[in-house]
């Protein structure tokens, strides 16, 4: 695809570009959206790094699909192209949480809002976690605050996968953990509040949050030998 193109529902304007992927504005059916298309790799074999490609895409739209089905709210899924290689979704219009995170740091914490977006994030993981479904990817970067609703959207499933494992749970806590601490550290204790959202919202919160403590503890070791 080119950086501006031309496709089948409009034209196609970058808007960001990451290891595995990049990311268009363009419209659906008369509707904004977003086209996400995985783009291939030139050092791995042609026909291997086509089915890796299809197996991933087709991972993440089955994903972001059951995340709907689990109460999770998610861009609408428009289409999937195995051709292209490509997902297009809904448009949505809002800020991220990171975007709003910085906000803070800068303007200080308004406490209302800090403890709406912390309950809205630990309730959105709780329902994922007992569904089955490990994000992969839990950054401020990957959530919006939905303009005029205030509700928290999840986007960007492009590392998920299905899991039950307690482990697997914690790791993706973990992540959204290590982000908080590194980029919004004048939030305070906006983890503690994810968590204790995510105990009231998840069925399974005790195996998880016990593997919680090892993985912290791992990180930390990794941490100190760095």
């Amino acid at each position: 695809m080119d950086t501006e193109a031309n496709g089948e529902g409009g034209s196609l304007v970058l808007i960001k570009q990451g290891a595995e992927a990049r990311v268009f504005e363009s419209t659906f059916a008369g509707r904004k959206s977003v086209v996400k298309e995985r783009f291939s790799k030139k050092y791995r074999h042609p026909t291997l790094d086509s089915k890796l490609t299809l197996k991933r895409l087709n991972a993440e739209a089955r994903c972001m699909t059951k995340a709907r089905r689990l109460g999770v709210s998610t861009p609408v899924l428009y289409a999937v192209d195995p051709v292209s290689h490509t997902l297009t979704f809904e448009y949505v219009e809002g800020p991220s949480i990171k975007d709003i995170f910085l906000e803070f740091g800068l303007q200080g914490v308004v406490e209302e809002r800090m403890d709406d977006i912390a309950l809205q994030i630990g309730d959105t993981i709780g329902k994922l976690h007992d569904g089955g479904v490990i994000h992969g990817d839990l950054t401020t970067s990957n959530m919006l605050w939905r303009s005029g609703s205030n509700q928290l959207v999840l986007i960007d499933f492009g590392l998920s996968f299905v899991s039950t494992l307690p482990e697997d749970k914690a790791v993706d806590l973990y992540v959204l953990e290590r982000a908080l601490l590194s980029m919004h550290s004048s939030c305070g204790n906006v983890m503690d509040k994810i968590l204790a959202a995510y105990r009231k919202s998840s069925k399974q919160w005790s195996s998880t949050l016990n593997k919680l403590g090892q993985v912290r503890l791992r990180g930390r070791k990794r941490t100190m030998v760095g």
